[in-house]
C-alpha cells in the first residue's frame, strides 16, 4: 500500500485530495498547521500531522514522524487579493514564504528518501492564473509561476531517479476559503484609486458560471500522482480547462 503526504489538508483542495486517496486505499498523511482530525473520515490509514511548511524544524520533525512516502502534494498555500500599490512588502514575503519557499523546501525535505529509492512523485499545486493573468493577482502569480517554473527544472534533474515531477492547475474555486482569506488580506491595505476595478472584477467573477470543484482537483492529483504518463501539467476544473486551452491555442 503506498503512502502519500499532503499539505493544507485543513480545508478546500488538501482536504478533498486526502479524502480522495482514503477513498482509493492510501494511507494518507494529512498535514495541517493546527491538526483536526474530526475533518476527516476515520480510518485506520490516516494520520493527522502538525505542519508549518514556513518553519524548517516543523518540516523536519513532520517529515520524520510521516517516515517513507510515495507522493508528496505540494498543496499549501496563502491566497492573497490586492493592487500591487497596496501591498506591504511583508506581505509579499508571507506569501512567498509559504506557496513558493515552503513548496521547494517540503520537496527538498523529502527527496532524499525517493532518491535513494529510485521512486517517487512530487505534486505541486499552483493555479491556472499562471496561465491567464488576472488583476489584483500580482504578487499572488508571481509566487505560484515561480512554483511552475521550479517544478519544470526540477523534473529534469530527477529523471535518473525515477522520481517524477509534475504541476495541477486549478481555476477558480468558490468552495474554497482561498477567496474569502485573499479579502480578508486585501482590505488590510486597500488603495482607494483601485475602488472601482475592484467592484469592477469582483461583479465580473461572480457573473461567471464556470468554476473548479475542490473534487477536480483532487482527481488531477490523483492522476499525476499514479499516471507516468499525464503531462507535466495538468488544468483541473471546467475554468481552467478552458484558460488552459485558451492561451495554448495563442501560442
Amino acid at each position: 500500500m503506498q503512502t502519500v503526504l499532503i499539505t493544507g489538508c485543513s480545508s478546500g483542495f488538501g482536504l478533498e485530495t486526502a479524502r480522495y486517496f482514503l477513498e482509493r486505499d492510501w494511507n494518507v498523511i494529512a498535514t495541517m498547521r493546527t491538526p483536526r482530525e474530526d475533518v476527516l473520515p476515520a480510518s485506520n490509514h490516516l494520520r493527522v500531522i502538525a505542519l508549518d511548511v514556513t518553519d524548517a524544524q516543523s518540516i523536519r520533525r513532520a517529515v520524520d514522524e510521516a517516515g517513507p512516502v510515495d507522493v508528496l502534494v505540494n498543496n499549501a498555500g496563502i491566497g492573497f487579493l490586492n493592487a500591487l500599490e497596496g501591498t506591504p512588502m511583508d506581505t509579499a514575503r508571507e506569501v512567498f514564504e509559504t506557496n513558493t519557499l515552503g513548496t521547494i523546501a517540503m520537496t527538498q525535505a523529502v527527496l532524499p528518501q525517493m532518491r535513494e529509492r529510485k521512486s517517487g512523485v512530487i505534486v505541486n499545486v499552483t493555479s491556472t492564473v499562471t496561465v491567464r493573468p488576472l488583476h489584483l493577482l500580482s504578487v499572488y502569480t508571481a509566487s505560484k509561476s515561480a512554483v511552475n517554473a521550479f517544478t519544470e527544472s526540477l523534473a529534469l534533474e530527477l529523471e535518473p531517479f525515477n522520481v517524477r515531477a509534475r504541476i495541477v492547475l486549478p481555476g477558480r474555486a468558490p468552495d474554497t476559503r482561498f477567496g474569502d482569506n485573499a479579502r480578508t488580506r486585501m482590505l488590510n491595505g486597500f488603495p482607494k484609486p483601485y475602488e472601482g476595478l475592484v467592484q469592477d472584477v469582483f461583479a465580473r467573477w461572480e457573473k461567471d458560471p464556470t468554476i473548479t470543484h475542490s473534487r477536480d482537483v483532487a482527481e488531477a492529483v490523483y492522476r499525476a500522482a499514479t499516471d507516468p504518463a499525464c503531462p507535466m501539467s495538468l488544468p483541473a476544473g471546467a475554468d481552467a480547462h478552458i484558460w488552459w486551452n485558451a492561451a495554448h491555442a495563442k501560442a
